[in-house]
């Protein structure tokens, strides 16, 4: 099962960044085999719309069942569940404290998007 979770930088020791579509990355992680992928998400910081979605298609083209980040919009929280994903929305503190939340049952999984489009 791979998990993606919006990441400000490149690594597990990284903030989780509160904004799922805007955050600069997504630490995409198999926690089967442990092996993680850096999907650089730069490219939203210049979109004046369709970050949220952008950022859904880059999750679901890397094949992840479930989304941990702070805050997720209407329109990327609708593609997300088209697809099957799982979006856990409250999240906080460093990947890696993050991702031990996960296994331990500790995270929200969200019902609906947190936020209002353009956030």
């Amino acid at each position: 099962m791979k998990l993606a979770v919006t990441a400000a930088g490149p690594d597990k020791v990284s903030e989780v960044d509160v904004r799922f579509g805007r955050a600069p990355y997504l630490i995409v992680t198999d926690v089967d085999t442990g092996g993680v992928t850096v999907v650089d998400n730069l490219d939203s910081q210049d979109l004046a719309r369709g970050a949220g979605i952008q950022a859904a298609q880059k999750v679901i083209d890397h094949g992840v069942h479930a989304v941990i980040t702070g805050h997720c919009g209407p329109k990327a929280f609708r593609a997300l569940s088209a697809a099957g994903v799982t979006v856990y929305s409250g999240a906080e503190g460093t990947v890696a404290e993050t991702l031990e939340k996960y296994a331990r049952g500790e995270l929200k999984q969200a019902t609906g998007a947190d936020v209002l489009e353009q956030w």
